[in-house]
């Protein structure tokens, strides 16, 4: 008889500190109700997003392997190993969707290398959704991640990424640590021609979200505070 291999669900969880239920569909519940084994980036935050979108669900009955910047790489291959067994495992990510933007993707590989299936589960996507919010091409776009810290790495970067987005009609999409938020869009204003075009998307799906679409020339004159609100940046030179 062959032996039932468990799948690996890719579980997206809320952008901020809302109702899980207001974002999520009731897919993703019943996967987290019957699923009691995942890999997270951070235990308590995991948990208590499980015990949000599942308040009867009993936390001591709960297996978790924690994959961040402290996980050794050896030790993550032996995280699917319930799936071998059997078992269904969960991934969260700490904010969205996982392996987008996120140390998930390595899990996910591995997954594929053992011929587990793979499920990836409906949610937000900050990144897709500012896309959506902006626009821009969204036949054509690229995600870069973060920018260089250093100040003439940076506008040197800015400049490339402007350059790219009109020599291949293509939408430039990046992030920052959110309290330098400001400092980045103070950056692109200065550092942009005036009628490229940006998009600051923040707190998306959260009652303050902020969606906006102007030129550069146009921010100077319309600037927002963006402290330590979670930011996606896109811009276009068209």
């Amino acid at each position: 008889m062959t032996k039932t291999i468990g799948q690996l669900y890719l579980i997206p969880t809320t952008l901020g500190d809302n109702d899980p239920m207001e974002v999520l569909p009731a897919s993703v519940k019943h996967i987290v109700e019957n699923t009691d084994t995942f890999i997270v980036e951070n235990e308590k935050t995991a948990r208590r997003f499980i015990k949000r979108i599942c308040p009867e669900k009993p936390q001591p009955s709960l297996n978790i392997f924690l994959l961040n910047k402290f996980t050794e790489a050896t030790e993550v291959p032996s995280f699917l190993n319930p799936c071998l067994q059997g078992t269904d495992v969960g991934l969260l990510s700490e904010a969205g969707c996982p392996g987008v933007a996120d140390p998930g993707a390595d899990v996910v590989k591995i997954a594929h290398d053992k011929n587990i299936k793979v499920v990836p589960l409906v949610g937000p996507s900050s990144i897709l959704m500012a896309m959506m919010g902006s626009g821009m091409n969204g036949q054509r776009f690229a995600f870069n991640g973060y920018l260089p810290i250093d100040k003439n790495e940076r506008k040197k970067e800015i400049k490339r990424l402007e350059r790219l987005s009109f020599e291949h009609n293509q939408s430039q999409i990046f992030i920052e640590t959110p309290y330098r938020n400001n400092k980045m869009l103070e950056g692109l204003i200065s550092v942009l021609d005036a009628n490229t075009s940006v998009c600051v998307a923040c707190d998306i799906t959260l009652p303050s979200e902020f969606i906006k679409t102007q030129t550069a020339k146009q921010w100077k004159k319309n600037m927002v505070d963006l402290h330590k609100r979670p930011t996606i940046f896109i811009i276009h030179k068209f």
